[in-house]
C-alpha cells in the first residue's frame, strides 16, 4: 500500500517534537502517511499555502485561523477562506523576552516590540499583556517581524527591544543574558495556541488521512511521556536547536510535557480555550459578535 504524501507547514520550534519523533521512528509511516515538514517564515505565508493547495495541514496559532475566517487577516487570498481547526495542540508556550536591562513590563514604555503579524497570531496576546501593565498602543511601537525563529535572531541582533518567543527560544535567549519578563499563560487565562488546521475542502476529501495523522501524532506524544525515552527525546531537541545543552533540553521537554499548557495528549479543541482566543481578539479589534464555533472548527475524531 502506497503511503499518502502529507505536506505539513509549521512554525519552527520545539513544539514540533511529536512530528520529528513521528518521522524518525516511523510512526506516521505505520499509519500510511509519508509526512514532509516545512517551516513557514510567517503566518501570511502559511495561510496562503493552505489556500493555494501548496500545503495540506498547517500547524499554527488558532488565532490565525480565526482572523482569516473573520475577515481580519493580512494576506490576500485567491478566494474566500474555508480554513478550519481540526485538532488542538498546545497552550501557546508564549514568553515575553526583552533586552537584559529591561526589568519589567512597565519598563517597556517607549520600546519597540516585535510580533509575527500585527493583526493575527499572538499579536493580541502581547497587547493584552501590555494592557495589564498599563501600557497601550501609544506607549510602545509594535512591528511585524515574522515567525519565532526570525524574531529571536532579530532580538539577539538588537533590532527590537522585546518580543514574544516560543519554546525553546525563550530559554536560548535567557542563556544569552536576555530577560524573560513574563509567561503569557498566567496573565491571559484559558487559551489555545497551536492547532492543526486545513481547508474544509481538504478535510472533506481526506478524512482518513486527517484521522491517521491525529492517531500518529497522539502516539508520538504518548511515546514522549515514557520516562525511558527521555534521553532520546532530549537528543532530538539538541540536534534541532543549536545552543541547547542536555540540561536545557530537559527543561524544554518538561515544558512540552506539562499537564497545563503543554502538548495536548487528547488533541481536543476545548471550547473554553477557543473562546479565550476570541475574547482577546474582540478586545483589540472591531469584532462585535462572537462567531459560531462551527465556522472555525471542524473536529476530526480519529478511529481506533
Amino acid at each position: 500500500m502506497t503511503a499518502y504524501p502529507l505536506r505539513l507547514l509549521a512554525f519552527d520550534g520545539a513544539f514540533n517534537l511529536p512530528i520529528w519523533i513521528g518521522q524518525s521512528r516511523g510512526v506516521f509511516a505505520a499509519h500510511g502517511l509519508a509526512v514532509s515538514l516545512a517551516y513557514t517564515p510567517n503566518s501570511r505565508f502559511l495561510v496562503q499555502a493552505l489556500m493555494n493547495g501548496e500545503a495540506d495541514i498547517g500547524l499554527c496559532g488558532f488565532d490565525n485561523i480565526a482572523a482569516y475566517q473573520l475577515g481580519q487577516g493580512e494576506a490576500e487570498l485567491p478566494e474566500p477562506p474555508d480554513l478550519r481547526a481540526f485538532m488542538g495542540g498546545d497552550g501557546g508556550f508564549l514568553a515575553l523576552v526583552a533586552r537584559p536591562e529591561i526589568a519589567s513590563l512597565q519598563a517597556l514604555a517607549g520600546c519597540t516590540l516585535s510580533v509575527d503579524a500585527l493583526t493575527t497570531g499572538f499579536a493580541f496576546v502581547l497587547r493584552d499583556m501590555l494592557a495589564q501593565a498599563g501600557l497601550g498602543g501609544e506607549h510602545v511601537r509594535i512591528v511585524s517581524a515574522g515567525g519565532t525563529a526570525a524574531r529571536y535572531q532579530q532580538l539577539l541582533a538588537g533590532a527590537h527591544d522585546a518580543t514574544l518567543l516560543r519554546v525553546p527560544y525563550e530559554r536560548l535567549a535567557a542563556s544569552r543574558g536576555f530577560r524573560i519578563l513574563a509567561q503569557a499563560g498566567p496573565l491571559i487565562g484559558p487559551y489555545i495556541g497551536t492547532v492543526g488546521a486545513a481547508r474544509q475542502r481538504w478535510l472533506a476529501a481526506h478524512a482518513p488521512q486527517a484521522q491517521a495523522f491525529m492517531r500518529a501524532y497522539r502516539e508520538a506524544i504518548d511515546w514522549l511521556h515514557v520516562p525511558a525515552h527521555r534521553a532520546e527525546a532530549c537528543d532530538v531537541l539538541m540536534a534541532r536547536h543549536e545552543g541547547l545543552d542536555a540540561a536545557a533540553a530537559g527543561c524544554v521537554l518538561d515544558d512540552l510535557l506539562a499537564s497545563d499548557g503543554g502538548l495536548q495528549r487528547d488533541l481536543s479543541l476545548d471550547p473554553a480555550r477557543v473562546r479565550g482566543v476570541l475574547a482577546i481578539r474582540a478586545r483589540h479589534t472591531a469584532l462585535k459578535d462572537m462567531p459560531a464555533l462551527s465556522d472555525l472548527l471542524a473536529p476530526v475524531v480519529p478511529s481506533k
